[in-house]
C-alpha cells in the first residue's frame, strides 16, 4: 500500500487571519455592552435582539479563533491529523447557533408584535449606526478568508448578517421617529431572523457533510474512477473512498487492481502519474492505494465495510 500527499502551509497568511478575527472579536465586545445597554434604556427589541446576535457573534468568533489556533497544531501518535477539523467543528457549532438564536429571535418578535412598546428611537438609531460602522470593519476584515476557509466563512456570516440587522434596526428606528410605525420593530426582527435561518442551515448542511465524510460537493467519484482506468496496466479502481478533512486537504484511499503482475518501481511510476491526475483535475491531494492483482474481491466502486 502506498500513500502521498502534497500540500503547502502560509504562516504570515495564517497570522493575518488570527489577527483580524481577534479584532472582530473585540469590535464586538464593544458593540454587544452598548446595544445592551441602549435597548433596555430604549425598550428597543430590535436592538436588543441585534445586541443577542451580536453576543452569539462574540462568542462564534472566540470559537473560530480557537479553532484556528488549534488547527496549527502537530500531530502526535494519539492524535494522527492533530486538530485539523478543529475548523469544521467550530463552523458547525457557529452554524448551529446561528438557527437557534433565530428562532428565539422570532418567538420575540411575535411577542413584541402581539404588544407594541414605546422605543426611544434617538438612541436606537446612534446605537445602529455604531454596529453598522463596526460590523461593517469586522465583515471587510474576514471577507478575503471567508472564501477559502469554513471555519472564517462562519465567522464571516456572523459579521454579514449583523451588519444587515444593525442596518433593519435603524430603518426601524428611523421609521418609529418619524412615523410612529411601533410594530416595524418586531417585523424587521423576524426578517432577520429568517435571513439567519437560511444562511445558517447552508452552512450547517456544509459543515455537517464534511464532518460524515461524505464525497466533496466539487468531486465526482465516477469521474476520478474513469480517469485512472485509463492508464496503462490498470485494470480497475475500485473500493474507492475520497473525502475532506478540511478546507484544504481531500483525500482519497482505494484498491487498484492491475492487468499485470507488475514490480513495486512499475507500481510507484504509475502512482505518481495518479497522483498528478487526481491533484491536477480533481484537488485531490492525498492518495492512499492498494495495490492488487487477482485478488478475489469485491471489484464495485463503493462498498460497504
Amino acid at each position: 500500500m502506498s500513500h502521498s500527499h502534497s500540500h503547502t502551509h502560509h504562516h504570515s497568511h495564517k497570522n493575518t487571519k488570527d489577527r483580524n478575527l481577534f479584532i472582530s472579536i473585540l469590535l464586538n465586545v464593544l458593540i454587544t455592552t452598548a446595544q445592551i445597554i441602549g435597548g433596555i434604556v430604549s425598550g428597543s427589541l430590535a436592538l436588543l435582539s441585534d445586541a443577542l446576535h451580536n453576543f452569539s457573534d462574540v462568542l462564534s468568533l472566540i470559537v473560530s479563533y480557537v479553532a484556528s489556533k488549534l488547527a496549527k497544531k502537530d500531530a502526535s501518535p494519539d492524535k494522527t491529523f492533530g486538530y485539523k477539523r478543529a475548523e469544521i467543528l467550530a463552523a458547525f457549532v457557529n452554524a448551529s447557533t446561528l438557527v437557534i438564536v433565530a428562532v428565539l429571535l422570532i418567538i420575540e418578535a411575535y411577542k413584541r408584535f402581539k404588544n407594541p412598546e414605546e422605543i426611544e428611537s434617538g438612541l436606537v438609531i446612534w446605537l445602529s449606526i455604531i454596529a453598522i460602522i463596526a460590523n461593517g470593519l469586522s465583515v471587510l476584515l474576514l471577507k478575503k478568508d471567508s472564501e477559502n476557509n469554513i471555519n472564517i466563512k462562519s465567522a464571516y456570516l456572523h459579521m454579514l448578517t449583523d451588519m444587515m440587522a444593525s442596518v433593519a434596526v435603524l430603518i426601524g428606528g428611523l421609521l418609529i421617529k418619524f412615523y410612529g410605525i411601533l410594530w416595524i420593530d418586531s417585523v424587521l426582527t423576524f426578517l432577520i431572523a429568517l435571513y439567519l435561518i437560511w444562511v445558517g442551515f447552508d452552512l450547517l448542511k456544509t459543515s455537517t457533510r464534511v464532518l460524515m465524510l461524505f464525497t466533496p460537493d466539487h468531486i465526482n467519484i465516477e469521474e476520478v474512477v474513469e480517469a485512472v482506468n485509463k492508464l496503462p496496466k490498470v485494470n480497475h479502481l475500485h473500493h474507492v473512498h475520497i473525502w475532506g478533512l478540511n478546507d484544504d486537504e481531500f483525500h482519497l484511499e482505494a484498491h487498484l487492481d492491475f492487468s499485470e503482475d507488475i514490480t513495486i518501481s512499475e507500481f510507484d511510476f504509475i502512482l505518481e502519474t495518479i497522483e498528478n491526475i487526481l491533484r491536477e483535475e480533481f484537488n485531490i491531494n492525498h492518495v492512499t492505494i492498494q495495490p492488487e492483482f487477482n485478488k478475489e474481491d469485491p471489484k464495485e466502486i463503493i462498498i460497504q465495510d
